[in-house]
């Protein structure tokens, strides 16, 4: 289930029939989600269901997996990284140890072969077909830090039991309260899921495709509230890649970010401490001084 490690592709690379059958098998679902409540039986318990299920994975790909872990923009308690790490499984896009790797050499080599979702090799690519080729090496590294924490190790052991519970079976067993398990299977199972994969897959190709570079006229990652919409604030990416270390995307108040927002109100609980933000300053000058080398 989205077990792999990769980078660009090569000749020596294989296709990874474990992801692209599970891929396609879950999309298949997906679809047979919507016929099951349009024909079958439809109940806003599920529905419901699914729309928390898609805002707890999310905040914990964004939040968590992102924001967190990829780039230490915050201190997290670690009950808010047991919540990152838990719903991150259920979101099925490998541990936060892997994600982590990747993404941070996304950064690194941003648009170089090295970048797992490299853009310059096409749309699609950077999108989805990354994930359909397995590399022979399945290393992880330059995650030194993560591997220090032992809720991260525990995830990155047991990620597919973890993926499999709270990805699927939590919600079929709370699909029993209501007598629709198979409902709460398929729509805050595997919709919900294919919804989300689809989400975060655009900040990859969508956030590097349409939008505005006021930040970095030389990156391909580009500002746009269209992207920011469906990816939990995300889409502001133009000004991430040029300070990935800020725990906001939007910077301005008015920015849609829900996962700032998100940030912010858990500090005011406790659960999460030194949000690290960038001077003010040093935003007006990349604003007046656009043309960097792409990060």
């Amino acid at each position: 289930m989205l077990t792999k490690t990769s980078n660009a592709p090569a000749l020596a690379r294989e296709r990874d029939w474990v992801n692209i059958l599970f891929l396609g098998s879950a999309h298949a679902l997906a679809l047979f989600a919507i016929v099951y409540m349009a024909a079958v039986q439809f109940s806003w318990w599920t529905f419901g269901l699914g729309t928390l299920w898609a805002g707890l994975c999310g905040l914990a790909i964004t939040g968590g997996y992102h924001r967190c872990f990829s780039h230490p923009t915050h201190k997290a308690s670690w009950l808010l990284r047991a919540f990152y790490l838990a719903f991150g499984a259920a979101s099925v896009q490998n541990s936060a140890l892997k994600w982590s790797a990747d993404h941070r050499i996304h950064h690194a080599r941003t648009d170089k072969d090295e970048d797992p979702y490299n853009i310059s090799r096409g749309f699609w690519w950077a999108h989805i077909g990354w994930i359909l080729w397995r590399d022979r090496s399945e290393s992880v590294v330059g995650v030194h830090d993560l591997e220090a924490d032992p809720l991260v190790r525990f995830q990155h052991r047991w990620y597919v039991p973890l993926a499999t519970a709270f990805g699927f079976v939590l919600p079929a067993c709370l699909g029993f309260l209501w007598g629709d398990p198979i409902g709460a299977l398929l729509v805050a199972g595997f919709l919900r899921l294919v919804l989300q994969w689809h989400s975060t897959f655009s900040v990859n190709s969508v956030a590097h495709t349409l939008g505005s570079r006021p930040f970095n006229q030389l990156s391909s990652a580009r500002d746009s509230f269209w992207t920011a919409i469906i990816t939990l604030g995300e889409g502001y990416h133009n000004f991430h890649h040029r300070f990935p270390m800020d725990y906001r995307n939007g910077a301005r108040w008015y920015h849609l970010d829900p996962t700032k927002w998100f940030l912010w109100t858990s500090a005011r609980f406790g659960l999460t401490r030194d949000l690290r933000r960038t001077p003010k300053e040093r935003i007006r000058a990349a604003r007046t001084a656009p043309l960097v080398k792409a990060s």
